[in-house]
């Protein structure tokens, strides 16, 4: 099947997940500012990834303007983040991205990868001082705020080739998204 792995990435988290999926699955492997200029026609795959980002997925507007006219393609987006493969939010924080009819064409996944404070551009440092600047101002913190403070105060990698195989298995399937969602 040929396929594309299209990505944007701020810290290099989604950039090295995309190179994985695309080595995993013989694709080949754009930065969205280059897909941007690609017809993507001859495509029967096309993955989307980006990074976390208030809930969403970093320039997925760019991914969705375009799902109507890849209609009769195999289309998967995913996302990279902080927070552990386990957290409860993510799934929701997922649901949220594509409205119903949109959830009918795409499948979505999630990889944990981390954060690179080195690597963050400023207005994102600037809005993650302020966030666990909120968080330590608390009085009574949960047990899972505590644990995110003391994650996100600093640099860290949780990122890992096996968060792929999902999106892997997903990719090569023969059963329509209709069928896979649960």
């Amino acid at each position: 099947m040929k396929t594309i792995v299209i990505y944007n990435s701020q810290t290099g988290f989604t950039k090295r997940y995309a190179q994985w999926i695309a080595e995993a699955a013989g694709a080949d492997c754009l930065a969205l500012p280059d897909a941007k200029k690609k017809d993507l026609t001859a495509y029967e795959a096309i993955i989307y990834g980006g990074w976390a980002c208030a809930g969403s997925i970093s320039k997925i507007s760019w991914f969705k303007r375009n799902m109507d006219k890849w209609a009769d393609k195999k289309l998967i987006a995913f996302c990279v983040g902080g927070s552990p493969i386990d957290s409860p939010e993510i799934d929701i924080a997922l649901k949220r991205i594509f409205n119903e009819a949109e959830q009918e064409k795409v499948k979505t996944f999630y990889c944990p990868g981390g954060f690179n404070y080195e690597r963050m551009s400023a207005p994102s440092k600037l809005m993650m001082k302020l966030f666990i600047k909120s968080l330590n101002a608390k009085k009574e913190k949960t047990e899972e705020e505590q644990v995110m403070i003391k994650m996100i105060s600093s640099s860290y990698d949780i990122s890992d080739k096996k968060y792929i195989e999902p999106i892997l298995a997903y990719l090569f399937s023969d059963c329509p998204l209709q069928s896979r969602q649960a």
